[in-house]
């Protein structure tokens, strides 16, 4: 009889043991909304970009690299430097890329306004918006996450079958796969957080 008490308490506090941690998992749970906080929290996030096209016609990614600046404040500046020099800024008021007599808006339905305007969304962490138009699904922490995401629409389901991002503290990689079977690879790898804006990057993204 003893020992039967005795395994019943111990199999009872057991049980409840059970209970508080999976509590205490679900309670700090690594969810959307935090991970919104994170990337959202710095005012300013910089740093370079490599991204790599990979077309099924080419036996060889196609490779560009620049730099970007994410004012929380301000918007988005994506200044590509090889293989060609181009910058785009993208804000409230929508797209624009730069031309010789200064920023020009594109086409809100354009290929390059419609990508980069994806880029804008996930690097500021706008839930809110990539919710709109994706099925989510993260997985991991803050310091190491996975983010999945699945097309809505139809029309979006025409473009891609899926984009997966990744990241810890700042957005390190996103891969979009194209439903006709090219892919691109974006790499963020060594991104850096600061209070403000230099007086270059103040003066484009405040035209």
């Amino acid at each position: 009889m003893q020992w039967r008490q005795h395994g019943w308490r111990a199999c009872h506090a057991s049980l409840w043991l059970a209970i508080s941690l999976l509590f205490a998992s679900t309670a700090h749970a690594f969810d959307l909304k935090d991970l919104s906080r994170q990337l959202s929290e710095p005012a300013v996030i910089r740093g370079p970009f490599i991204q790599e096209k990979r077309l099924r016609a080419l036996p060889q990614p196609l490779v560009s690299q620049g730099t970007f600046v994410l004012a929380k404040e301000y918007g988005l500046l994506w200044l590509l430097k090889t293989p060609l020099q181009q910058d785009y800024r993208i804000n409230s008021q929508g797209i624009a890329r730069r031309d010789a007599t200064g920023w020009q808006m594109l086409p809100g339905k354009s290929a390059d306004a419609q990508q980069n305007h994806l880029f804008f969304a996930v690097l500021q962490g706008d839930s809110a918006e990539l919710e709109r138009d994706f099925e989510l699904n993260l997985q991991g922490d803050g310091h190491a996450w996975t983010l999945q995401l699945t097309p809505r629409s139809l029309l979006l389901k025409q473009v891609f079958t899926r984009i997966d991002i990744s990241g810890g503290a700042y957005v390190q990689r996103i891969q979009l796969a194209e439903s006709q079977g090219d892919s691109t690879v974006l790499r963020m790898p060594d991104s850096t957080s600061s209070a403000s804006l230099n007086d270059s990057e103040r003066a484009d993204l405040a035209q």
